[in-house]
């Protein structure tokens, strides 16, 4: 179990308490395994506080239909906003929560090992949250224009290293390893003197394929995996410069809906 904070502190909009709490009971009350996510384990992991507008509520890609349909079934309204990660449940017009059940690039889905024994009470329920691992895996590809989760894979890092399954995460990002050798390389930058909280070997891994890579021949595909990270901001590259899109999205798809 992690070194969770003692009392974490929340910020939600306040005319959505009453809602969050809610639809919390209701989602303990359906029986369908999900975790609490975003700024809520990231509070809890670091102290760190700061405003959130919404319930981050993750769960299986097998489960996502179960959670709609028992809400649903009491008289919410539900929404599938992208089949392939995330949908929604609104109380109104106002008040929604979202049921992420992959990354929004699809590249990793919420599997049985991102449930863990760490639980923290909110709105009054005991809840689970995503495991420090699983928490840096849902972090590790938000490059975009407009949110980098840096920060936050850097802060779960420094505080929670003992908890993290090194190996996990390792194995998990296996396609991806130069995406997480570049978060643990900021990781050493931002906090050169806790340089050691990365596993040695660990470091040993990933520079001994970089340095395999350097005198290989390039790939003969020529493929842009800058969408992984970000849909808008590499558009001239599929639409204009002659690069395969290894994401499958529309050209115009963002992480948010355009209004």
């Amino acid at each position: 179990m992690s070194d969770t904070v003692a009392e974490p502190a929340f910020e939600p909009p306040p005319e959505a308490q009453a809602f969050y709490e809610e639809a919390l009971g209701l989602l303990k009350e359906s029986g369908v395994p999900f975790l609490l996510s975003g700024t809520y384990a990231v509070t809890a992991y670091t102290g760190i506080r700061r405003p959130t507008k919404d319930l981050d509520v993750f769960c299986k890609p097998g489960d996502y239909p179960r959670i709609l349909s028992f809400f649903q079934a009491r008289g919410y309204r539900t929404d599938v906003e992208d089949e392939r990660w995330i949908a929604k449940v609104w109380k109104d017009e106002k008040h929604f929560f979202d049921v992420i059940f992959a990354m929004s690039n699809g590249t990793i889905a919420v599997s049985d090992s991102w449930f863990g024994p760490d639980r923290i009470t909110v709105y009054g329920h005991e809840v689970t949250i995503t495991p420090p691992t699983a928490l840096i895996l849902s972090k590790v590809f938000i490059q975009d224009r407009y949110r980098y989760d840096g920060a936050d894979v850097n802060h779960v890092i420094l505080k929670q290293a003992d908890a993290i399954d090194w190996k996990s995460l390792l194995d998990q990002m296996d396609l991806y390893w130069e995406v997480l050798m570049a978060h643990l390389l900021n990781f050493r930058f931002a906090y050169p003197t806790e340089r050691s909280l990365v596993p040695g070997w660990l470091m040993t891994e990933l520079i001994g394929r970089l340095q395999a890579q350097v005198d290989l021949p390039p790939p003969r595909v020529k493929v842009c995996r800058g969408r992984l990270f970000s849909p808008r901001d590499y558009i001239a590259d599929i639409s204009e410069w002659g690069f395969g899109d290894v994401v499958g999205k529309g050209l115009e798809e963002r992480h948010d809906p355009v209004a």
